[in-house]
This record gives structure tokens, sequence and C-alpha cells, in this order.
């Protein structure tokens, strides 16, 4: 069974709650067992349980983002630290690009990262497909990582070490249930938090978008107008003709969470809808319309949210 560590800043806890639930055949397998922070018992000392648990673990995943770019004790004291025993042959670092953010020019760019092609995984349109291709990386590297002597418990873990002690220690860590996630609950407030949370960085994606999309392409044009505090419009000009255009609101249709998109600036009406959704872990949204994305939009994050709008407005386009 391989130790596997969390390296992440709490802001992002949500995030690696989600990657936890999905690492969970693994753990059924016996494959892997998981520690991060949040598992430090009361009145535990808290540098010495994790610089214990770092030291000893075989697969060091370092959930990558703004936040713990910024967190000093996330870069300076655990990432350093692992990627000196990673640099000795002791574990593997992984890093996990959470979210978008300049990563790929700290100590991390040299180090091949998850999920395919460092792509953020709140920017995948479906958080759940990220999080599938993000273990199903982990599990290639544990299945590889077995193939060696020194990597398993009956080995003695690590090399140089007293088998017999190895194994005692290792057994003791191990010998608990891996079910101890409980269930997350939402209130109204989180949801609708969470909605023009989202309804706000989507008009910031699409007005950005617009122009980095003109600044690209000659010929095109793109317009963006917020209309009021709850819709906005865009459109984009080819040769001066309108190529397409979209209008999207927040809370003026069936539901007061609900984000509607509609292909035409001045139609009341929506060709889709994204509806606030919850499960034991996290907000998101679900696709309500059945448009042939939805197969792959089954729980969008606030930015899967935003590239799925902005997918069908470039459709036409990119035919």
């Amino acid at each position: 069974m391989a130790k596997i560590f969390f390296s992440y800043s709490h802001d992002d806890e949500a995030l690696r709650d989600q990657l936890e639930k999905h690492l969970a055949s693994l753990k059924h397998e016996g494959a892997v067992e998981s520690w991060h922070d949040r598992r430090i018992l009361p009145g535990e000392n808290l540098d010495g349980a994790i610089d214990s648990h770092i030291d000893s673990a075989e697969v060091i995943l370092l959930l990558v983002s703004a936040s713990f770019l910024s967190s000093h004790y996330c870069y300076s004291i655990e990432m350093q630290r692992a990627l000196e025993r990673h640099a000795k042959g002791e574990c593997k670092v992984v890093p996990v690009i959470l979210r978008a953010c300049d990563w790929s020019h700290s100590p991390l760019g040299k180090l091949m990262a998850v999920p395919q092609d460092g792509k953020p995984i709140t920017s995948w349109t479906n958080l759940d497909e990220a999080f599938t291709d993000v273990v199903r990386q982990i599990r290639l590297l544990i299945q590889e990582m077995s193939r060696s002597p020194a990597n398993s418990i009956e080995q003695g873990l690590f090399q140089g070490a007293p088998s017999t002690s190895v194994k005692i220690s290792a057994l003791a860590d191990v010998i608990r249930s891996s079910n101890l996630r409980l269930r997350k609950t939402f209130t109204d407030f989180d949801k609708d938090q969470f909605a023009h949370d989202s309804f706000d960085y989507m008009r910031r994606f699409f007005e950005n978008s617009l122009i980095e999309l003109e600044a690209r392409n000659p010929g095109i044009q793109g317009t963006f107008r917020r209309v009021s505090d709850v819709r906005f419009t865009a459109s984009i000009y080819r040769e001066g003709k309108v190529a397409a255009e979209c209008a999207i609101a927040i809370g003026e249709s069936f539901d007061r969470n609900s984000i509607t998109y509609s292909g035409q600036i001045s139609s009341n009406g929506y060709n889709e809808a994204l509806s606030v959704e919850v499960d034991d872990q996290a907000i998101y949204f679900k696709t309500l319309m059945g448009s042939h994305y939805s197969g792959r939009a089954n729980k969008l994050s606030q930015e899967g949210a935003a590239e799925f709008f902005w997918a069908q407005l470039l459709e036409r386009l990119q035919r």
C-alpha cells in the first residue's frame, strides 16, 4: 500500500476533498492510503505530524494553485522538502494543477504535471473527467512503483531500514478505515453566493476572451455590453458583419440562481440554462436543456460553466 501525502492550501480544501473522493477505488483495492493536515489529532504537534508524514510518504501530491504558490508553508517548506526527497529517489512528487497559475516557471516546471498536459482541473468542462484523469495517472504511477521491491511493505519500504521494524511501523499506520470523509451540507446562502460569484466570473471571462479573440484573429471584432447587474451580451463580428452573439443572465427565468444562455441578444427566451446543484462534497452547475454538450457537462465548476457557454458562442465560427 502506497502512502499519499496531500500538500495544499486550505483555500483549495473543497478540491482536495473531491480528489480524495475519486481516489476511493484505489483505497478499496488496498493500493493507497492518503493523509493531509486535517487528520492531525487534537493536542498533536502540527509541524511534527506534517514532517513525519511527508518524510514517510511514497507519493506526494502538490495541489497547485495561486494560493499554493503564495503560501510560505506550502511553497517553501512542504514543496521544498518534497522535491529534496524526490531528487534522492525516496518518493515521487506529482504536481496536480487545480487552478490556473504561473506554476511552470517554478521548480515544479521540471516535473510532469497532471491532469493531462497540465490543464488546470477547474478549466475542464467536466470536473469528474479531470479528477478521473488524475486518478488514472496516479494508478499508473502506483503500479510502476509496485514493481520495485524497495517500494513494498514486504521489503521494508525504505532501503537500508530494518525490515521488521518498518513492517510494524507501516502496518500500524494503515490499520484504520480510509472512510473518514463526512458529508458536507450547503445552505441557500452558499448556493446563492456560488451562483452570483460564478456569474461575475463569467462576465469577466467573456469580456477578456472577446478582447483576446479579436487580438489573435484579423477581421474579427468583439463587443461586450453589460446590460445590468444580472445580464450581459457578447457579439462577434467577422468583416463587420455579426457572426455570433449571445445574452447571458442570472435569475431571470425559472430559478433564482439559474444562469441562462440565449443565442440572440434581443430575445427573452434562452437556448440553454445552468442550475445550481450539490452533492455530498461540492456545489456545481448542471445543464438543463440536454444540449449536445451535456454528456460531458454533468458537474460544471465556475470556470467550466464559463467555458461551456463560450464554446456555444464560438460554435458557429468554428464549424
